[in-house]
């Protein structure tokens, strides 16, 4: 199998153009700092190479054929983020557009499943979605983070929130030439004051210069090995497979209900 068929990131038109695609997989991400040790472009590219491993196994095991799309750099940020160089705060607005863009170039080329897999847990798709299945019907766009495809808690010691012990050994994993542990900082996150926030009975959004004021991390990356990454990948990318191959089956919305 060549990467190059799957993979628009490095595809040709002469290795594509013969090929029927069942879905669309879109990875999103953000351009943000990771704690001190990790690339700013993480959330794209753990998504992408999930992305990539998901659709390999989805033709390997259930002849269900997807085309990754290129990641999306561009994600939401909380305030206080925006202070932080480099870091690019992108407005619903912007996500809506490239989203409702995507969406239309597909739709006219004959597709109709569309699978984002997002890596930015400040991302938000539903009301995109919900605008988007107005538009188009009859094209099934489904959203979801990765790092919730297998229960984090059954392969780390210590999850965290941001640059942390999965993220880290993800990365470790995929692209261990871009991380040097020894650069962590250690993740130290403050948690709200107003118990309802704490607990997510209510929401808003946190300042992350108040939130994790050294080291942009919440969640200590020490205890990451590349064989957790290896270990937590398999396990989503499988999740992902299995879906994907469900949702290939999938014509009229009469059929996702029993």
């Amino acid at each position: 199998m060549k990467q190059r068929e799957l993979d628009l990131s490095i595809a040709t038109y002469g290795a594509v153009k013969d090929h029927r695609y069942d879905v669309v997989l879109l990875p999103w991400g953000a351009t943000e700092p990771h704690n001190l040790h990790l690339p700013y472009l993480t959330d794209c590219i753990l998504s992408h190479d999930i992305a990539v491993d998901a659709a390999q196994k989805a033709l390997a095991l259930h002849n269900t054929r997807c085309m990754v799309m290129p990641p999306v750099t561009m994600g939401s940020q909380n305030p206080g983020q925006r202070e932080l160089n480099f870091c690019v705060h992108a407005r619903y607005e912007t996500q809506r557009a490239i989203l409702t863009d995507i969406v239309s170039s597909l739709h006219h080329q004959g597709f109709r499943r569309l699978v984002i897999i997002n890596g930015h847990g400040g991302n938000n798709f539903k009301n995109m979605i919900r605008d988007l299945s107005v538009d188009y019907p009859d094209f099934f766009i489904v959203c979801g983070e990765w790092f919730k495809m297998a229960p984090a808690g059954d392969f780390f010691d210590n999850p965290g929130d941001h640059a942390d012990e999965i993220e880290t050994s993800a990365m470790m994993y995929y692209h261990p030439e871009w991380v040097n542990l020894e650069e962590a900082g250690p993740g130290i996150g403050h948690n709200f004051t107003i118990s309802a926030l704490r607990q997510g009975r209510v929401w808003l959004p946190r300042h992350w210069n108040l939130v994790s004021p050294d080291d942009t991390g919440i969640g200590n990356p020490a205890l990451s090995t590349a064989e957790k990454g290896r270990r937590f990948a398999e396990a989503v990318t499988t999740a992902y497979a299995e879906f994907l191959h469900q949702l290939a089956q999938i014509n009229r919305p009469e059929d996702l209900y029993d």
